[in-house]
């Protein structure tokens, strides 16, 4: 069997468990871009602690000997690469494999997924926080804002794919 994926309504049920367990136990839910920040703090902080401490921005991470990868969302981070590996593993998925449309180069697909993550981590930036985590813990406090987020993303999801169709069709 090529491709087995798990089914998308036990996959959503999962989902919707793990969102549940996260707000009961840690009292917030999930979101992943908070977690890449931590993780380049930290990195940060580790090539030049003297630099982390003395800047305006990295200086607040570090203070009260405070460590940046001992943050709920840097855990998060590595649950999510650590359950991606184990998924792939039992699936027999695992390998480097560029997913892309016959009619284009590898080069250009990497150079589009490279844009497309940079300006998704651009406007969480900019958003502070991301729009994965505002829709799926948003609504799941049935929060007005998740469910205008959501309609969002995927409204915007459907117009943009018409002008980027040739990268995948």
């Amino acid at each position: 069997m090529k491709n087995r994926y798990m089914n998308p309504y036990i996959a959503g049920t999962i989902l919707g468990l793990v969102l549940l367990a996260a707000m009961v136990v840690a009292g917030r839910g999930l979101g992943a871009s908070g977690g890449l920040k931590y993780c380049i703090v930290s990195a940060v902080g580790a090539v030049d602690r003297s630099h982390a401490e003395n800047s305006a921005y990295y200086s607040k991470y570090f203070e009260n000997g405070q460590k940046p990868l001992k943050n709920w969302l840097s855990l998060e981070i590595f649950g999510v690469l650590a359950g991606g590996f184990i998924s792939g593993a039992i699936s027999k998925r695992l390998g480097f494999r560029i997913e892309k449309s016959p009619r284009i180069t590898n080069t250009r697909r990497l150079i589009f997924a490279f844009l497309g993550g940079a300006f998704f981590v651009y406007g969480a930036q900019l958003a502070r926080g991301c729009t994965s985590g505002a829709a799926l813990s948003g609504m799941a406090v049935l929060s007005l804002g998740g469910f205008v987020t959501m309609a969002v993303i995927f409204g915007s999801a459907y117009i943009f794919a018409y002008f980027f169709r040739k990268l995948w069709i």
